[in-house]
């Protein structure tokens, strides 16, 4: 268990999310922290941080403190070794809105400074595959980059969104480590080298990762949601009214294997076991948790857990002593099985109960034929309900109706196999109903032994079905529960088409497979909701036109006898996650395809346009605030050489030049920002096209397609860009 080292009080205020802890001299580990002023906190209780000058500053009022100004708002930050082999010092990487900047504190210099047009959201550091060398991985607008020492560009791949949080791990335990990528568009991608191994959908955008051990990682979304993957299945996640701020693992009983520890935004810290979620250890802070680090802060030999609040305060823990974790080990094992036989015996008595009353109400009924107080005849006032009594479910689709303003949607109906009545009806599932669930209670008058629940999935996910349904008599006091699990097919929002001729789209993919149609009839039997399952056509191939439910687009997929596919419609999105839908369920290494797509290809020469310009307009905008800003200090010393000389006109004559320079930078600046937030916007649309066009392909040309697009943009060759995405089809 965890056991209360140290406190201490930083007396800063710190920003959630921005904490870090590196050797900067390759011995001594300082806590390190972004404030809420644009200045890193640098906490070293071992000795003094050199000498101030730079962007460095020593804190007056404790030797303890150092600051650096950055003088941007940090976004993200953190401390690794990005040296040569056998080099142990750390660097210090902090990300600004536009920036990068690897630091050497212990020489107070910058190590490099680069300029990152796609922003940076989130960054890690580690050796990446089998790369040489370590690299500072930066996620941004939909991209993730990879710097090396010397801040050289040595790693770029596109994400689906906006990047929240990277980390790295031994996902698939061959010794080597993937990148882990969450983004704003609720999934958890895992790429090894620049290829995207797997990727698991959330239900909220990720907000934090960390590896715990060997394959098992930490996540936790902006709902509430913490919970522990191993490898690509998910052990267990819980969820809290509150926000995780930052989570890390730490061994706290001592037994090698590593807890999950959250800090959340009311100031609570608690840890987890990393295998069932159970809370083994809980404190609390006076406000939110800002980050949680380990290390040797003590120089004792041992590594102590560090957390720290927005107020500026750190608790250290360490884990307790062998005799006393054995000892509250063996208690808590005692107290664990004596709750739980509790729980269990609770359940059982309540269960008894309810057989007990139901048999004297039933043995009084035998007598008179009616239920006491009831007026009910036979059992239909109890809870006994006929031992055959099945619960029926099925998964249809229902087009809605335009005149009661009831879209389109998927719907299950559940029926008894008698004159039972279902009372009421819950629903678990991710992703589709607010809050994860759904109850369906039909009114008194309408209560009848069949009902059907609309169902209206966001996302072209799978989705488990998990119903309790709470069925017996309209006078039963008691209900018996049903539970049973359904799965809603991943593209459960598409109707087959029952219109006799409708144009093809005008945007399509073709492949040729090396399968047997009737594998391909099988994934299409799974994977849509289809009234009975597919057949042959009399030549052997299939054609089928579908309806999105969504929004009206349709669907026609055709498969030749000879397994040439043919996927026509105008989602680029819809396109690639059936394709790579199939070549999961086919495990299909690589897939190369022929894309057609004019309106995407519209969109992104839109956008391609006017990016070579807003480019130079930032340069230009760049050049012009460093040279107003050389004008400026000129105009400063000459005004002050005109007050100390007691010529107080030509003082003021600088003055108003600097006043009116000033207003001209602010104006500029603001055109800047703009500028960039067009920029951003640009880049944005580019990569997630980029993203969709890698995901139409499979294996090693998916690859090729995104390392071919970054060679392109790095050199502003935008007709090579779309030519290389394959948008169009080849001559």
């Amino acid at each position: 268990m965890l056991v209360p080292a140290f406190t201490v009080n930083l007396n800063q205020k710190l920003l959630a999310g921005r904490v870090t802890i590196g050797r900067y001299d390759g011995i001594h580990p300082c806590l390190t922290a972004s404030t809420t002023r644009d200045k890193v906190l640098i906490h070293n209780p071992h000795q003094q941080l050199g000498t101030g000058g730079g962007r460095m500053s020593l804190n007056t009022s404790s030797s303890d403190v150092a600051l650096l100004n950055i003088n941007q708002s940090v976004t993200a930050l953190v401390a690794g070794n990005l040296s040569t082999p056998g080099k142990n010092t750390d660097t210090l990487v902090v990300c600004t809105p536009t920036n990068v900047l690897a630091y050497d504190v212990q020489n107070n210099a910058d190590v490099f400074y680069k300029e990152v047009s796609d922003g940076s959201n989130a960054v890690t550091i580690g050796r990446l595959w089998r790369h040489p060398t370590p690299l500072a991985l930066v996620g941004g607008n939909c991209s993730v980059q990879g710097f090396d020492a010397t801040g050289a560009d040595m790693f770029w791949t596109t994400a689906g969104d906006n990047v929240t949080s990277l980390a790295l791990t031994d996902f698939d335990a061959d010794g080597e480590n993937e990148l882990l990528v969450g983004s704003e568009d609720f999934d958890i991608r895992v790429f090894k080298k620049d290829e995207l191994l797997t990727e698991m959908a959330e239900t909220e955008a990720v907000t934090g990762l960390c590896s715990v051990a060997g394959p098992r990682f930490a996540y936790s979304l902006t709902n509430g949601t913490v919970g522990v993957y191993q490898g690509s299945s998910r052990w267990w996640r819980i969820k809290s009214k509150n926000q995780a701020m930052c989570i890390c693992s730490y061994d706290i009983d001592g037994d090698g294997v590593p807890e999950l520890i959250t800090g959340w935004s009311n100031g609570k810290l608690d840890a987890r076991n990393d295998k069932s979620g159970e809370v083994v250890f809980k404190d609390n802070f006076d406000s939110t948790v800002a980050g949680i680090v380990k290390g040797d802060y003590r120089l004792d030999g041992k590594t102590q857990l560090l957390c720290c609040s927005v107020d500026g305060e750190i608790r250290g823990y360490q884990s307790s002593a062998t005799e006393s974790r054995y000892a509250l080990l063996d208690m808590n094992i005692e107290q664990e099985t004596l709750r739980e036989l509790s729980q269990r015996r609770g359940a059982l008595l309540m269960e008894l109960k309810n057989y007990q009353e139901n048999q004297r109400i039933s043995s009084a009924s035998a007598a008179t034929g009616v239920l006491p107080g009831t007026g009910f005849c036979t059992s239909e006032g109890v809870a006994v309900i006929p031992a055959n009594t099945q619960l029926q479910t099925g998964l249809t689709i229902n087009m809605g109706d335009e005149a009661l303003a009831k879209p389109p949607h998927v719907e299950i109906a559940l029926a008894t196999t008698n004159d039972t009545i279902i009372r009421a009806v819950i629903i678990f599932a991710e992703g589709i109903f607010e809050g994860e669930s759904h109850v369906y209670h039909p009114k008194e008058n309408n209560l009848s032994s069949s009902i059907r629940v609309p169902i209206f999935p966001p996302k072209d996910v799978p989705v488990d079905l998990h119903i309790k349904a709470l069925v017996g008599y309209k006078g039963s006091q008691h209900h018996h529960v049903f539970e049973l699990t359904r799965q809603l097919p991943r593209f459960s929002m598409y109707s087959l088409s029952k219109a006799p001729a409708t144009p093809l789209p005008d945007s399509y993919v073709k492949f040729q497979l090396q399968e047997r149609v009737a594998r391909l009839v099988m994934w299409l039997n799974q994977s849509f909701l289809l009234l009975e399952d597919l057949k042959l056509g009399d030549d052997g191939g299939v054609s089928l036109k579908f309806i999105c439910l969504r929004k009206g687009e349709p669907l026609h997929i055709e498969v030749t006898p000879t397994s040439r596919v043919s996927l026509h419609c105008d989602s680029m999105d819809l396109v690639a996650d059936i394709i790579q839908s199939l070549a999961s369920y086919l495990n299909l290494e690589d897939l190369e395809v022929e894309a057609n797509f004019p309106a995407e290809v519209a969109e992104l020469s839109s956008k391609v346009e006017p990016l070579t310009e807003y480019q130079n307009t930032r340069q230009k905008l760049s050049a012009e605030l460093a040279d107003n800003s050389g004008v400026i200090r000129g105009l400063i010393v000459r005004g002050e050489d005109a007050r100390l000389m007691g010529d107080l006109v030509s003082m003021k004559q600088w003055y108003k030049e600097v006043m009116s320079i000033n207003q001209s930078m602010i104006n500029g600046y603001k055109i800047r920002c703009n500028n960039h937030q067009n920029l951003l916007a640009c880049l944005k649309t580019i990569n997630q096209t980029i993203q969709r066009a890698a995901s139409l392909r499979v294996g090693k040309s998916k690859t090729a397609i995104v390392n071919s697009c970054r060679q392109a943009i790095k050199n502003n060759n935008f007709d090579l860009l779309l030519k290389v995405i394959g948008l169009r089809p080849t001559a």
